[in-house]
């Protein structure tokens, strides 16, 4: 394991990270709704998964290696801290959509996502399931997959990961951007296509 990553590898595992949100939120889709779609942007990139990847790591660390026992010198053992980061993971993950979908509600004009068919949520914007699914994951990922592809990154051409990682977060920063500016404008969520996996029926936006 590498103590230390640098910038833009911590940037290129974000981009990673956020190819594998749009895989996820689209696999969920696909059981529990029956069709896949672009999930509000151009490109196959959800942004946010990639900024919590990495802003957990930073501000948490991973479950073999939590900060908050380096900084008060404390060890829990390895099933302690793996039971703490996803207490915290889950609590995080329920504040940080709370509090994300309230402000693009009120800011924005619309809702962007909405669990209230869910068992057990706690306003429109988070849920008991879903929160601990999503602890869950991160839990798991943040033990067994990040440092492995961390150090995977680490090792591959410096100038492969500085280059290819930088244009591809330009290109996920700017559809980002581009696809909330035309959400804020149509006042709804930017439906561009939709797969119907049940009736095999592909849905372009006009």
């Amino acid at each position: 394991m590498t103590s230390t990553y640098n910038f833009y590898e911590l940037n290129f595992m974000a981009v990673l990270v956020s190819f594998l949100g749009f895989v996820l939120e689209n696999c969920w889709l696909a059981l529990s709704k029956g069709y896949v779609d672009n999930r509000n942007m151009n490109l196959p990139f959800l942004l946010g998964y990639g900024l919590v990847i990495i802003g957990a790591y930073i501000l948490v660390g991973t479950p073999d290696s939590l900060r908050i026992n380096k900084r008060f010198n404390i060890s829990l053992g390895k099933k302690g801290s793996c039971v703490l980061y996803f207490l915290m993971s889950v609590v995080l993950i329920s504040l940080g959509e709370l509090i994300l979908g309230t402000f693009i509600e009120r800011k924005f004009g619309f809702e962007y996502w909405n669990y209230t068919w869910i068992p057990l949520h706690i306003t429109k914007y988070t849920s008991v399931p879903t929160s601990l699914g999503l602890g869950a994951l991160l839990t798991l990922f943040m033990k067994y997959g990040f440092t492995p592809l961390m150090d995977y990154i680490h090792n591959m051409p410096a100038t492969v990961v500085k280059v290819v990682g930088i244009a591809l977060m330009a290109l996920i920063t700017a559809d980002f951007i581009m696809s909330f500016a035309t959400m804020f404008r149509t006042r709804k969520l930017y439906v561009k296509w939709v797969i119907n996996l049940r009736g095999s029926k592909i849905g372009l936006r006009p």
